[in-house]
């Protein structure tokens, strides 16, 4: 970064002797840098910072850089690339209207590959590199080395690419925790070419002392992670300040206090009265998003399948895992809530509960702020005289920093109209929408106008609406279902996620023949992502999620599980 930021000085002189008058925008591409390049979109980044790359700072608050964004094909090596003028950008829609003056400049190309997928579609799309499907970190994607510049309306510019993010190194294994990389034969021929599945797998203590002894298996699910969190064997560094200020919790000290969570864990996890199990973080990364979402999909494959009877058989099998649904128990927050209870909703018979805590829309009359099946537009609450924007996320006193249009249009920038930015909107588009004619997911509504598609809108009903699936098939899914499912949120969710576990609760509490005879819980003030304790602050509760459900699954084991096993330990010796 430092030798980045040493080149300013130059990049200042280049663009003054390298701006056109012509008008055009030119991005040429270094040599050494052309070969693997072929379709692509190219970003057009201007900040007001000076201090860091702007590839960095593109978001939903108001601090936000300046992006512009064109997809290309077919690129031939040699040739500079003319940045569409016209092209869409956010915040600012139109090139023409940002304002002269300095800017730092940046343009960054991110790389599709072509996927000939088994349903007969072709479709160009950028894979996971290992970073967790991150555009701006991707290993393989180019940039410029940004420049300050004094940008002039009508005035041309010039800029070259010459950097390429690199590689990622693997993590290693060590005594508690394995990695877990596995072709998926059903992943694979979904999309036409090896696809792989990964794991950290955290081993309980006196694993390889006991080769006898078999456990249960939870699956905390969520977003992406470079390796398995919230476990550390040595105390937290005494050379680490406790000066550092975290924005979102508005402390000092987190990052001391998160070493201090993940070495209390260790201690637990060794000591000889604390239940053995194994954990799993699932490395689900896809050309769309950083995780699956574990469900099968028509755009993304069979990833729930893949997950459930290829990827956590074989975990067992290594690792000793019981290998039964009475012994597999999913919890996670947010996209992780999600997925936890999607996937004991699919799949009941082959987990045995569920700990869902803020979780994506659940219920899609409350698609954050959009009712999908009666609002006509997802951006505007529309009346005869006026209409007002819908918000997309508040604080807990209520104030809103962003608004469901602003976080499309990001997004909208950032990937285009294609379902590729990588990011939230996107990735539920492309879980739970239909296949469209030209292979990409059928968008739920238009990303610019926010016009709702009521067809798109049905079928994320039938398919994904968690709420619905539960309500429309509780004759036969609910007596599989008892006990099994366990729902926290905080009522002051930044996303107001909140408002579908509302209508879901409505749902459960009503249950006859079977009750569902499970839990949901409130934070009270609680923003995104409470998880269930009622008196700790959720900077401190969220790095828990391995050890706050457990006296929940204690229960549920007393009640499920055979005679053979052990409930002193939670073990099976065979």
């Amino acid at each position: 970064m430092k030798n980045i930021f040493s080149l300013f000085l130059l990049g200042f002189l280049f663009w003054n002797c390298s701006s056109s008058n012509s008008g055009n925008i030119e991005v040429s591409i270094s040599s050494e840098l052309e070969s693997e390049l072929k379709d692509g979109r190219l970003l057009l980044i201007f900040s007001k910072n000076h201090d860091s790359e702007p590839r960095f700072g593109i978001n939903d608050n108001v601090g936000t850089n300046q992006v512009f964004g064109m997809d290309f094909e077919n690129y031939e090596k040699g040739q500079a690339l003319v940045f569409d003028s016209n092209s869409f950008g956010y915040p600012i829609e139109r090139m023409e209207d940002l304002s002269s003056g300095e800017y730092t400049v940046q343009a960054f190309i991110q790389k599709y590959e072509t996927f000939n997928r088994a349903d007969g579609h072709t479709v160009n799309l950028p894979m996971d590199q290992g970073e967790g499907r991150q555009w701006a970190r991707a290993p393989k994607n180019i940039y410029s080395t940004p420049q300050k510049i004094n940008w002039e309306k009508g005035k041309g510019l010039n800029l070259k690419i010459d950097q390429r993010i690199p590689e990622i190194a693997e993590p290693e294994d060590s005594k508690y925790i394995k990695h877990i990389k596995f072709k998926s034969e059903k992943l694979s021929e979904f999309w036409g070419r090896d696809l792989y599945l990964g794991a950290h797998v955290l081993l309980p203590e006196g694993f390889e002392e006991n080769p006898n002894q078999y456990y249960p298996l939870m699956i905390y699910h969520g977003h992406f992670t470079s390796d398995f969190g919230g476990f550390r064997t040595i105390p937290p560094d005494p050379e680490l300040g406790e000066d550092d200020f975290s924005a979102r919790f508005g402390i000092y000290g987190y990052a001391k206090m998160q070493q201090q969570e993940a070495y209390d864990f260790y201690q637990k996890w060794i000591s000889p009265d604390f239940k053995r199990f194994i954990i799993i973080e699932i490395q689900h990364a896809n050309p769309y998003y950083d995780d699956s979402y574990a469900v099968n999909s028509e755009n993304l494959g069979p990833y729930g399948d893949a997950i459930t009877y290829e990827l956590i058989p074989h975990i067992e099998k290594e690792f000793r895992g019981i290998g039964e649904g009475w012994s597999r128990f999913l919890y996670g927050g947010s996209t992780g809530g999600w997925e936890a209870l999607a996937v004991q909703v699919f799949y009941p018979d082959e987990y045995n509960g569920c700990f869902a805590a803020c979780p994506d829309p659940i219920d899609f009359r409350a698609y954050t702020t959009v009712d999908i099946y009666n609002d006509e537009n997802a951006y505007y609450k529309m009346g005869e005289f006026r209409k007002t924007l819908r918000p997309g996320h508040r604080n807990y006193l209520g104030h809103v920093d962003a608004m469901v249009k602003d976080m499309n249009h990001r997004e909208l920038a950032i990937g285009g109209e294609k379902s590729r930015s990588g990011d939230q909107f996107d990735i539920w588009q492309a879980v739970y929408s239909p296949v469209g004619a030209d292979g990409y997911p059928k968008p739920i509504w238009n990303k610019y106008s926010g016009e709702i598609d009521k067809e798109v809108a049905e079928y994320w009903k039938e398919n994904f609406d968690l709420r619905h699936i539960m309500e429309r098939d509780w004759e036969t899914l609910g007596p599989k279902l008892v006990g099994k499912v366990h729902i926290y949120c905080g009522d002051m969710d930044n996303y107001y996620l909140n408002n579908a576990v509302y209508f879901t609760e409505d749902f459960l509490n009503q249950t006859q023949n079977p009750n569902f005879d499970g839990k949901v819980a409130y934070g009270d003030r609680a923003e995104h992502c409470w998880n269930g304790d009622p008196d700790l602050p959720n900077y401190i509760t969220r790095l828990r999620y391995n050890t706050m459900y457990l006296s929940e699954i204690e229960e549920r084991l007393r009640k499920t599980a055979p005679k053979s096993f052990n409930q002193s330990n939670w073990t099976i010796t065979k």
